[in-house]
């Protein structure tokens, strides 16, 4: 009794209240047992002077008549700290047991007296008023809360570091103490810091760039980024932990060090690492699957003894195994268990854990779009491969969402969310609730490119990626809010292409599901200039096109074109296959086409293929058909790689066939030469030639053999090494065939985002007399293969 006096008169008087609150209440019938379950009788706000009862019972959730529950309580505790309207620690949560089996709660309080007269921040240059305030929450008048005022001094803190002053000090002069009667913060700012280097010691598996691609953290670059933010080390800690357990290192433990450059304005980060051993696996085990045995559910996984111990193949065969039940209806999540073998250091057993495995196969029921003010439900609907009734295959959710988010007519902040839900008529039914978030889907961009083949050429676009052809305005409104011809997820482009060159200007209208089917529909109608040596040729005309998508990568089309094309400014010694064409021409093409794509990237595939086969047939003053093939194909090997998978060697094989009509006028014959063709060649410098003007050819057999090698860390800049070879010819056979070999670089532009630049240097070895050769071409675009 003694010491708690000692105690007592330390204490301020509301908190001795609170003791002896604790102390004597069990006396007067605390509750012995749990409270859980019952239901409250009543809820008394206790020692509150400043704010009312009610006030205090309108800001929590529970109320007498309902069950008490411990996670509510908690929350309604949060709840009220969350007004600082209490001291920090001030809300305490009692109960009695009352006579009915019933229980009474009681809130004991301390509330605070003082209020904030003034907040001052001293000292502070690079961050405004309102951003402190906004960093701290305080305002005058509010109740002086010491613990919220400390919370405050850390939030500015923190955003100092944030913007990479690493030196800034932040001090609370007053404020600390529920007496005072104002709010004052003492800022030092210090000047940007910068990273001047990441080094990392002890890494004996992993190379020091792979490990410098998975930070956060950059280093200063001629004065550019660079800012040291020491809270990304935590999370630069995190992502090297993960890296080195996707290798096998289960046990790495990694110490970040901050070391003073000589340069005061920046420092050096030093990564120490202790790698441990590289876990092998002894087995690998399945458990928790009922519904599918073990048997059908075993050949998924890659994983297999004797395997080092690899964290990135593990998840691979958890979401295969997830996908699985997935696709047949259950909602099964997976999980991993390791097991260290006891005496053998380094040997882990490894096993797979499938939860949720029960009952039925889950159904679609009812589909909630939410959130699409301008677009139409079905447009939504078109991207989500879901129909109510049929089995909920749970893949599809995820699909759903990428295909969404690609639309561009959402929130990319704000991506949508396509979730399941609970039907209240029956468990096996579940409700898919689509949410999105629409955001501006108009566009104008002006840009440029340059290329050996073309030359240099600007870009004008305006661009519509949610239009609606027949939603007329009624209103002045409809203009205002962005409702007029918006809603239908239909495109709507008109380009403008001037060049050095050529010029190219177009407007094209695309439906991709007309009528709701798998049937798109493309309508572009365009202009078209280019001065060649030969001749001046002026194109216009509309393609109309009809394209079905008969699965995941088939796609077959038909198409109709309709042109007029001008041929000018033929030089006087031109031969007749050039002169004869001469004038002003029209042009009806009717065509098909199918296409193939298992590419597992379009900007840069390792695996997978695509072929692309079009025919058509030329009517008009000349009548000729036309025939393509085009097959490419990507090899990549496992041996050829980093350990983490990254950093693949690429072999890429193409092959590109076309024949037409002997009847083919100049415009519509086959040249060669240039990037995508035959480098070591200009373009439109290989084929047939009379009187030094290529008349073009009327067969086209080109090839390509292209080798892709990483060259940097981060699988950004690629050596290439090529073989073109091919002709074109006047009809169908082989008589100067050409062959050029060379290297070249891919480099990957952050800043250009994910278009690579292409430099290529090419020799050739075979040619014709007549070819028109250039050891040097670049490219900046998409390329899709070699």
């Amino acid at each position: 009794m003694t010491a708690c006096r000692a105690v007592c008169r330390t204490l301020p008087p509301a908190a001795v209240l609170a003791l002896a609150a604790v102390l004597v209440w069990p006396r007067c019938g605390l509750a012995a047992d749990s409270p859980a379950g019952k239901v409250i009788s009543d809820i008394v706000p206790v020692n509150n002077h400043t704010r009312s009862a009610a006030a205090i019972l309108n800001l929590i959730q529970s109320r007498p008549g309902r069950t008490y529950d411990e996670n509510t309580i908690q929350e309604d505790v949060r709840r009220l700290h969350a007004t600082r309207w209490f001291a920090p620690g001030g809300v305490q949560v009692h109960t009695k047991n009352d006579p009915d089996g019933r229980v009474t709660v009681f809130l004991y309080v301390t509330e605070l007296t003082s209020t904030v007269q003034e907040v001052e921040y001293r000292g502070a240059q690079h961050l405004s008023k309102k951003d402190l305030q906004e960093l701290t929450g305080i305002r005058k008048g509010d109740p002086m809360n010491p613990l919220a005022n400390e919370l405050g001094r850390a939030a500015i803190h923190r955003r100092y570091q944030e913007d990479g002053r690493y030196y800034t000090s932040v001090t609370l002069v007053e404020g600390g103490k529920p007496t005072d009667t104002r709010v004052v913060y003492e800022i030092v700012e210090s000047a940007v810091v910068k990273v001047s280097g990441v080094g990392f010691r002890g890494n004996d598996r992993a190379t020091s760039g792979r490990l410098r691609a998975q930070l956060m953290t950059k280093s200063d670059f001629l004065g550019f980024g660079g800012k040291f933010n020491p809270m990304l080390m935590d999370k630069d800690v995190e992502r090297l932990t993960l890296y080195y357990h996707g290798l096998g290192f289960l046990g790495v433990q990694i110490t970040p060090e901050v070391v003073p450059d000589a340069d005061p304005g920046k420092v050096r980060l030093v990564y120490h690492v202790v790698e441990g051993p590289q876990y092998v696996v002894a087995g690998r085990q399945l458990d928790g699957n009922q519904t599918f045995g073990t048997d059908r559910l075993e050949p998924l996984a890659e994983v297999k003894p004797g395997d080092r111990y690899d964290q990135w193949k593990v998840k691979k065969d958890l979401a295969r195994i997830e996908a699985y039940y997935g696709n047949r209806g259950y909602a099964v999540r997976t999980q991993e268990q390791l097991y260290e073998v006891p005496g053998q250091p380094g040997v882990v057993q490894v096993h797979y854990q499938v939860l949720g495995d029960r009952g039925e196969p889950d159904r679609v029921g009812r589909i909630i779009i939410e959130g699409n003010d301008v677009t139409q439900d079905r447009v939504i609907r078109n991207q989500l491969d879901l129909r109510s009734g049929q089995i909920l295959q749970y893949p599809k959710l995820k699909e759903a969402e990428a295909r969404l988010n690609r639309l561009g007519i959402f929130d990319p902040e704000n991506p949508p969310t396509v979730t399941v839900e609970p039907n209240e008529f029956d468990t096996l039914w579940k409700d898919v609730r689509v949410h999105v978030n629409e955001t501006r889907t108009g566009q104008f961009m002006i840009g440029g490119a340059v290329n050996s083949n073309n030359g240099v050429s600007g870009n004008i676009v305006i661009n519509e990626r949610n239009f609606d052809l027949f939603r007329f305005p009624t209103s002045w409104d409809d203009f205002r809010y962005g409702r007029a011809f918006r809603g239908a997820g239909q495109e709507f482009r008109i380009e403008a292409v001037p060049a050095t060159t050529f010029q190219r200007y177009s407007a094209t209208f695309r439906e991709p599901y007309l009528f709701d089917t798998l049937f798109g529909l493309t309508n572009s109608m365009y202009y078209f200039n280019r001065a060649y040596v030969e001749y001046t040729e002026d194109r216009y005309g509309d393609r109309f096109t009809l394209d079905r998508r008969l699965d995941p990568i088939w796609t077959a089309s038909a198409s109709t074109r309709v042109e007029g094309v001008r041929v000018r400014n033929v030089p006087w010694y031109a031969p007749p296959a050039i002169a004869g064409d001469a004038g002003s021409h029209f042009l009806l093409g009717l065509g098909g086409g199918l296409k193939r794509d298992t590419r597992d990237s379009f900007i840069y595939p390792t695996t997978g293929s695509i072929l692309d086969m079009r025919v058509e047939q030329v009517l008009g003053a000349n009548a000729f058909p036309v025939g393509t093939a085009e097959f490419t194909k990507f090899f990549s090997s496992q041996y050829l790689q980093r350990e983490d998978g990254s950093g693949k060697h690429v072999l890429a094989v193409r092959s590109q066939l076309a024949v037409e009509g002997g009847n083919a006028p100049v415009y519509e014959r086959f040249y060669a030469g240039g990037f995508r063709s035959l480098r070591g060649f200009t373009f439109r410098g290989v084929g047939p030639n009379e009187l030094g003007l290529f008349t073009g050819g009327t067969f086209s057999f080109l090839n390509t053999l292209e080798y892709q090698i990483p060259l940097d860390p981060r699988d950004r800049f690629h050596f290439v090494t090529f073989v073109d070879h091919g002709t074109v010819e006047s009809n169908v056979t082989i008589k100067n065939y050409r062959v050029a070999a060379g290297f070249g670089f891919r480099v990957a532009v952050p800043a250009l985002g994910p278009l690579p630049i292409a430099f290529d240097f090419a020799f050739p070895i075979n040619k014709a007399p007549w070819d028109n050769t250039q050891i040097f071409s670049f490219y900046v675009g998409l390329f899709g293969g070699p």
